[in-house]
């Protein structure tokens, strides 16, 4: 009778173990090792597969049968788009805002706030790509709202995604435009505040609401909609503000 219940027990949870797809701005990435643990406490049995990249590659990906089942994109213009298409199927809702910061390795005097981009030390500004990322969408909208655009954007190097803009602005580039969550990874406490970061004015730029949305390919998923629930939590919320993010 035992072995029969503990039988049972074993099987049940077996039943329960399952994994969630995931697609996930790149922005976001800083934050989801804290958001996956803390959701694996309560279902410890549920394994999360995360993919990385541009909000606008993954929704090219998503059109063209990729297997997400959740997408947490860095804006709400995308899984818009995939709701009216049918392809979300929960109406996009903002789990987070992002914001934007300027990055250097070199030491700068931030108080010249977005004007900084025109010294003649910056020579090479990092950007995420304008027409997939938005926070490169962002950036140029800071840049145009300063006065400055015209003046700098031959300066501007390209990266694909937020992360990439993140190795750039400390590689190949004097500067970056990226998320200030990225500011909170572990590896970047090395550059300190007002000598090698600042956030950017947000009067400057629309403020970047980050959209989450279930996809059809998880319509009936509990394990999804348990992390959908879950990323839409004070316990998720406290998590994403610890990283730099405002909650709306």
């Amino acid at each position: 009778m035992l072995k029969l219940l503990l039988g049972s027990l074993l099987l049940g949870t077996l039943l329960q173990a399952g994994s969630i797809n995931i697609a996930v701005a790149a922005n976001v990435s800083y934050a989801m090792e804290d958001l996956k643990y803390e959701f694996n406490k309560l279902y410890p049995n549920t394994n999360i597969k995360v993919t990385l990249g541009s909000s606008g590659k993954l929704t090219a990906q998503i059109k063209n049968g990729a297997p997400y089942e959740l997408f947490m994109a860095a804006n709400m213009k995308y899984p818009e788009a995939l709701y009216k298409d049918s392809i979300a199927v929960t109406k996009p809702v903002i789990y987070a805002q992002g914001s934007l910061a300027y990055l250097s390795s070199k030491k700068l005097d931030f108080s010249k706030g977005i004007k900084i981009v025109e010294d003649s030390k910056i020579s090479k500004i990092a950007i995420a790509n304008p027409k997939t990322a938005p926070y490169g969408k962002a950036a140029i909208e800071a840049l145009k709202n300063g006065g400055i655009y015209e003046k700098v954007s031959k300066k501007f190097i390209y990266a694909e995604s937020i992360s990439q803009t993140v190795a750039y602005a400390v590689t190949a580039a004097d500067l970056g435009f990226i998320a200030k969550s990225s500011l909170y990874s572990p590896k970047m406490k090395k550059y300190k505040k007002g000598v090698n970061w600042e956030a950017v004015d947000i009067k400057l730029y629309t403020p970047i609401n980050q959209g989450i949305v279930i996809l059809k390919n998880a319509q009936n998923n509990k394990e999804v909609k348990a992390f959908y629930d879950f990323m839409l939590s004070k316990k998720a919320k406290d998590i994403l503000e610890s990283y730099g993010y405002l909650i709306p």
